[in-house]
């Protein structure tokens, strides 16, 4: 399908991914918004968005057209307890490569400030371009926003997604224990809490085999040392206790690295929203306890380049699948 002409709004108006289309980036309503009515190709050429929205948008709309694909990670049941968690799903999309069926799977977690999930730019495009390096894929939309306790939710819904993953593998060709973690920003944060006591241990389920942050944020310390406490409703919303008390548990990741796989963490030196610093701690952390870990850090491409497409990080996930295989 050509997309490069039409617009994102005709594109996320099409009938055949209508489930998912409102969580092109969660909780923002992209029709009120200008870019709706711009083409793919405005899109690119003015850089609005990083990363190859279009071949993420056909690789949805080529799994919808499969019939299986998207898979909803609380009941109608559950949806109407609590309604935030309408919505929340875990996006399949298989290679066309054979030898994917005996590789570890990606568990891919945009990022979004805990705010949104930018599943256009961080989840779509990204599981395209893992399925064309010939790895099955699977992108998740968690909770984010107003929540008491978002963090704790967030690995809920982690588990939830494994758990759907475990109980369906022969379906999806995949080894349920076999898989490899990849978020963005506060995705990245996300799948570095999931290797603490948080994340698999606390859900008894299995250690990624490996760990890809991408510009993640990993440190409310460097946070709290240039803020102080924030207002007490803003951390007990995603720690669930204020930031003072939450710098001293599992939350401040590069404290507590133990259990991490290897990991390949990827960042622009020239990040202006999320401090290289916090990869710099993380990959110091990861060193010290003996983990296999590869830091890369571009001259530039700032925060949320996505794939890297155009920019000195461009071939990043290859380099980090031939890393993780090494």
């Amino acid at each position: 399908m050509q997309t490069e002409e039409r617009t994102l709004g005709e594109l996320l108006s099409e009938p055949s991914i209508a489930k998912i289309a409102p969580e092109a980036i969660r909780e923002r309503d992209l029709a009120k918004e200008e870019i709706w009515n711009k083409t793919i190709r405005q899109i690119r050429e003015e850089h609005i968005f990083a990363g190859k929205v279009g071949d993420g948008l056909r690789r949805l709309m080529d799994a919808a057209a499969t019939g299986e694909w998207y898979y909803p990670l609380y009941s109608e049941e559950e949806c109407a307890a609590d309604s935030r968690r309408k919505g929340l799903n875990l996006l399949w999309l298989p290679s066309a490569d054979p030898a994917a069926d005996t590789r570890p799977y990606l568990f891919v977690v945009p990022g979004g400030g805990f705010e949104n999930v930018w599943n256009l730019t961080e989840g779509w495009p990204i599981g395209d371009a893992f399925n064309r390096l010939g790895r099955h894929v699977f992108v998740l939309t968690y909770h984010v926003g107003e929540n008491k306790r978002l963090l704790e939710k967030n690995m809920e819904d982690f588990a939830r997604a494994l758990q759907l993953i475990r109980k369906n593998a022969g379906k999806f060709h995949v080894d349920a224990d076999r898989y490899i973690t990849c978020g963005f920003s506060a995705g990245g944060y996300l799948i570095c809490l999931w290797n603490t006591a948080l994340g698999y241990p606390k859900h008894g389920l299995p250690k990624p085999v490996a760990c890809f942050p991408v510009y993640p944020f990993v440190s409310p310390k460097l946070i709290y040392q240039q803020w102080g406490d924030p207002e007490p409703e803003d951390s007990t919303c995603l720690y669930g206790c204020p930031l003072s008390e939450a710098i001293h548990h599992e939350f401040e990741i590069a404290e507590h690295t133990e259990g991490f796989p290897p990991s390949a963490i990827f960042l622009a030196g020239d990040d202006g929203l999320v401090e290289p610093e916090n990869s710099k701690m993380l990959a110091a952390s990861l060193g010290k306890n003996g983990i296999p870990c590869r830091l890369e850090i571009g001259e530039s491409g700032g925060h949320g380049f996505g794939d890297g497409t155009g920019m000195c990080m461009e071939g990043w996930l290859e380099r980090a699948l031939r890393w993780a295989e090494e």
